[in-house]
């Protein structure tokens, strides 16, 4: 197992199959590279079936045993369910998804070996929810995570950006996976610094606060120290990475994007590195140097300036890492 040179061992990588979307989402960072978005029509810059199973093969040899797979939307890819099929078995595999395709698919994934799903929802009002993501499928959504559940994807964990959009609705959407078995909730603090909006942000200790108050035990989880409130029977989980050094340092996932890059944290691009052809030692090669280039947390990475604008720290300007052999 891989252990870059803050002692945190990589166990998991977090795979985007595409970049390609049916919805618009406001706050969307499209896993930290921007609103990269192109055509609906699959690219030829997507990694193939073959590219993707070959990355896990490789990586499983360090002693990763968990994969999620991320967009874009990864439901648009029609060879989904034969990656999962085709996963090492030693792989817990999980998807993040919009849940408009769930319904009709969602039994076929269990049977190739999905674990289970994290579906976007950001609210339980549909007018609001359009204008957060842009769709009209709210209905769909809704069809989508109960399709998950009776397949047994659970717990689906409903994803919501909390962000002056949705701030309005965490309290309903608290009760609601109190109510419904088979669902939890993820709070994911919103990052201004990745999408362009600051004046959208809110403070996520008033929600952690707020939860503490009414949830009947709090524990945390050791992946990024995250803090899990237990409310009524319900689940709500907070991930909020901003300024946070003890989320990082608790990181124990690697990025994979569409093209086929690897990148060590959400937050960083200057650091992308190709596999070439995908070939076994290619890949081997670059999963060595990007685990070794990791950062101690992105808050010392991405700094702000006396202006106030995220800026990279200049300790980190210029800098390359020692190159690392595949043999290593």
């Amino acid at each position: 197992m891989l252990e870059d040179d803050f002692g945190r061992e990589v166990t998991g990588v977090r795979v985007s199959l595409t970049d390609r979307c049916n919805f618009d989402c406001v706050y969307c960072h499209n896993e930290g590279l921007g609103d990269t978005r192109g055509p609906m029509e699959p690219g030829d810059n997507e990694m193939s079936t073959d590219d993707v199973v070959r990355f896990l093969d490789v990586v499983e040899e360090f002693g990763v045993r968990k994969v999620k797979f991320t967009g874009g939307e990864p439901m648009l890819r029609q060879d989904l369910e034969e990656i999962i099929r085709r996963t090492p078995d030693s792989m817990e595999t999980s998807l993040t998804t919009n849940g408009t395709f769930l319904p009709g698919r969602a039994e076929a994934l269990k049977e190739a070996g999905l674990s289970r799903v994290n579906v976007s929802q950001d609210a339980l009002d549909p007018q609001a929810f359009a204008e957060i993501t842009k769709s009209g499928a709210y209905d769909k959504v809704m069809e989508g995570v109960q399709a998950a559940v009776d397949a047994g994807l659970t717990p689906v964990k409903l994803n919501m950006v909390v962000f002056e959009h949705t701030a309005g609705y965490v309290e309903e959407m608290v009760e609601h996976v109190a109510e419904n078995d088979g669902l939890q909730l993820q709070l994911i603090e919103y990052m201004p610094e990745l999408t362009g909006k600051p004046e959208w942000n809110i403070d996520i200790q008033r929600v952690h606060d707020w939860l503490a108050d009414i949830a009947d035990r709090v524990e945390h989880r050791e992946m990024h120290d995250r803090k899990r409130y237990f409310v009524e029977g319900g689940m709500v989980e907070i991930v909020d990475p901003v300024e946070n050094e003890e989320f990082c340092s608790n990181c124990h996932r690697v990025r994979v994007t569409h093209e086929g890059y690897l990148k060590g944290c959400l937050n960083r691009n200057d650091d992308l590195r190709p596999m070439g052809e995908m070939s076994r030692e290619e890949i081997r090669t670059a999963f060595h140097e990007t685990v070794e280039n990791r950062v101690p947390y992105y808050g010392e990475y991405l700094v702000k300036d006396d202006d106030g604008d995220w800026v990279v720290n200049e300790k980190y300007l210029g800098v390359e890492p020692e190159p690392v052999t595949a043999d290593d």
